[in-house]
């Protein structure tokens, strides 16, 4: 989630290089750095539900599932963002310690505050990943998930998954799963709440 834009344009180094001891983690675009606010009940147990379902399926398929404090690169240092779910099946990526360049499978949880900015600016990076098949988008108000596919034309097209009884299908990774399992344990009555 994104809070503020700090004034000074940065370079990547700096960046990387305060990110590296950072108590708040940023995200990178353009030389703007924005601080992560923190993220409500729902949005954490969609994210762990889906890291785990993901994570249990992959085993021993070559490809890694990362969750929350992983870097994706965007173009040649574009852009660095927190994902809150990735798969990269990269081998390359697989021996990188702090940031992953190729993804196949894009997961954000959605949030009042960010809504815009995950389907506007975020997307339009996250498209210049080659190696990026699917955009995932997961409401935590609703049962809503919405799947950005690149098309064998290179074109996006959209499946919105909308209802509880719902299968999801991620076919980057040839993966479905119940949209109640995505949901599992998320109590929508708390979303708005402070406390």
């Amino acid at each position: 989630m994104v809070a503020t834009a700090l004034s000074t344009l940065l370079t990547v180094d700096a960046y990387l290089q305060g990110e590296a001891d950072a108590m708040i983690r940023h995200e990178y675009v353009r030389g703007e750095v924005y601080a992560m606010a923190g993220a409500g009940d729902g949005h954490v147990r969609i994210s762990g539900n889906v890291f785990a379902l993901l994570k249990a399926d992959l085993r021993g398929s070559g490809c890694s599932v990362y969750m929350a404090d992983m870097k994706v690169r965007v173009k040649e240092d574009e852009a660095f963002f927190y994902p809150d779910v990735m798969v990269t099946c990269d081998p390359a990526d697989l021996k990188r310690n702090y940031t992953k360049h190729a993804p196949r499978l894009v997961i954000e949880v959605l949030s009042a505050s960010t809504e815009g900015y995950d389907r506007g600016l975020k997307f339009a990076l996250y498209r210049e990943i080659s190696s990026l098949q699917e955009y995932v988008l997961i409401d935590p108000r609703s049962y809503r998930v919405d799947v950005f596919r690149r098309n064998v034309h290179n074109r996006w097209e959209l499946f919105a998954f909308t209802t509880i009884e719902s299968q999801v299908e991620f076919a980057s990774l040839n993966f479905r799963v119940a949209m109640q399992a995505i949901y599992e344990d998320v109590d929508f009555e708390l979303v708005g709440q402070k406390d």
